[in-house]
């Protein structure tokens, strides 16, 4: 909560730094949530907001059992314009196999499986607990960024 505290004090400007623009706090506060709700789900907590090269960033690392979950994080007001997931655009999923793969090398290829899942968090901080919804395994790895065996 103190973290939530902290980015509101940003939003409005109090604690004499440049208030953050709308959309980073909801997005921090959505990544929160799912943080706290995965964990609570028995996932292990690796990294947040992971950024293994220059270009790329994972919103959560997570295991779970012998799979690494690289978890993109979407938060939304509300759904009047489609489901959060529907952002995980074609180029989207792309950078998030590119991060992905530079998160592989980096770590050593553990011997595990991997997977992407995408965390959909509805609603706003004012609002008290937001309603989320897991997606489990929603895309694969693109071919090309597929390791020999």
């Amino acid at each position: 909560m103190a973290l939530l505290t902290k980015l509101l004090q940003r939003l409005t400007g109090r604690g004499g730094e440049k208030p953050l623009p709308r959309s980073a706090v909801v997005g921090a506060w959505g990544e929160e949530r799912a943080a706290a709700y995965l964990k609570a789900k028995g996932y292990t907590l690796l990294g947040r907001n992971v950024r293994p090269d220059k270009r790329g960033e994972i919103d959560i690392v997570a295991r779970i059992g012998e799979t690494l979950v690289f978890v993109e994080v979407k938060t939304r007001r509300r759904e009047e314009f489609g489901r959060p997931v529907m952002a995980v655009d074609r180029d989207k999923r792309h950078a998030l196999n590119r991060a992905t793969a530079a998160y592989l090398r980096r770590a050593g290829f553990p011997d595990l499986y991997y997977r992407f899942d995408v965390v959909e968090v509805l609603g706003q901080p004012e609002e008290g607990e937001p309603v989320i919804r897991h997606l489990d395994d929603a895309f694969p790895f693109e071919q090309r960024f597929k390791f020999p065996v």
